[in-house]
């Protein structure tokens, strides 16, 4: 591994984003220590007033470590751009607390991204814990007509057409190695002259979406968004059968529509517009009677 010292010129900054999840921070921490690679990085830890003891345990265990504590929970957007801003690696690289990379990772995605210097943002692999594929590592934009294919199942009904599948790019082999859309911000490795061209993450996103948002004004500055499988991450995600909140549900839901009003809504027309509003309400509406449904069992 190659550890950053002083003065050292730093070749990738990777931001981790901490909210009451200790022990999957740590563990995502202590993957990035494990990296067999030659490239110098830094590690900034935010801390989204999580009250858990993070801070304290990150700064006993890890020398030369950069802590962003917070007053109050900012949000994942702002919480990154917190670490952007004071960040100083050639790459910044989100990476989620509950993944867990391998040792050939940062030193297969760097070395990808140097020797593709149109590419603005690359993703590597993203598995499960139970070895599936995190569907959201390559994706499609949601435009009216994929959100439409995927919300009512068409996708499923036919994985191997393209038209049906342009939001999780079913019918495209997950080992080659392809341009996409956007990928998902648990890993996003993103060069810092697209940033410093594009700007930072939208913070108008609380938790959702951003990462979508990012790679479509990526892909408008003229830089590539490559999905690159030669390395592989474990991504722990919340079982499914679990309750989730209703801040979470509230802010998924509220993400799709504010990526379709900031980039899609002047693209349609009002009656266009107004079916996809409507089916966001109505999938809100379900996913809160689904929560309501698990809480009573």
């Amino acid at each position: 591994m190659s550890i950053v010292h002083e003065n050292s010129l730093i070749d990738i900054s990777i931001i981790i984003i901490n909210y009451k999840t200790p022990e999957l921070t740590l563990g995502a921490i202590e993957s990035v220590y494990q990296s067999i690679t030659d490239f110098r990085y830094e590690i900034i830890l935010v801390d989204n007033h999580s009250c858990d003891g993070i801070i304290e345990r990150v700064a006993g265990r890890y020398p030369h470590f950069r802590i962003i504590a917070n007053e109050v929970n900012v949000g994942f957007s702002k919480a990154n751009n917190q670490a952007i801003r004071i960040a100083s690696g050639r790459y910044i690289l989100l990476l989620n607390s509950d993944t867990v990379i391998q040792p050939d990772t940062l030193e297969t995605m760097i070395s990808f991204m140097d020797a593709h210097p149109k590419v603005g943002a690359s993703g590597c692999k993203v598995i499960l814990p139970d070895g599936k594929l995190d569907k959201a590592c390559r994706r499609g934009f949601p435009t009216p007509s994929a959100s439409f294919y995927y919300a009512f199942g068409f996708s499923k009904l036919f994985p191997n057409v393209p038209r049906f599948n342009q939001y999780q790019l079913g019918y495209l082999d997950p080992d080659d190695s392809y341009p996409v859309d956007c990928l998902v911000g648990a890993f996003m490795l993103v060069r810092k002259e697209a940033i410093d061209q594009v700007g930072l993450l939208d913070e108008e996103f609380f938790m959702y979406g951003e990462d979508i948002d990012w790679c479509y004004r990526i892909k408008q500055g003229g830089w590539e968004i490559y999905y690159y499988p030669k390395t592989t991450i474990t991504h722990y995600k919340g079982a499914s059968s679990r309750r989730k909140p209703f801040k979470i549900v509230y802010e998924f839901h509220r993400a799709m529509g504010l990526f379709h009003r900031k980039h899609y809504q002047k693209k349609y027309l009002p009656w266009v517009n107004g079916l996809v509003y409507f089916g966001i309400v109505v999938k809100f509406l379900a996913a809160l009677i689904k929560n309501g449904m698990k809480r009573m069992r």
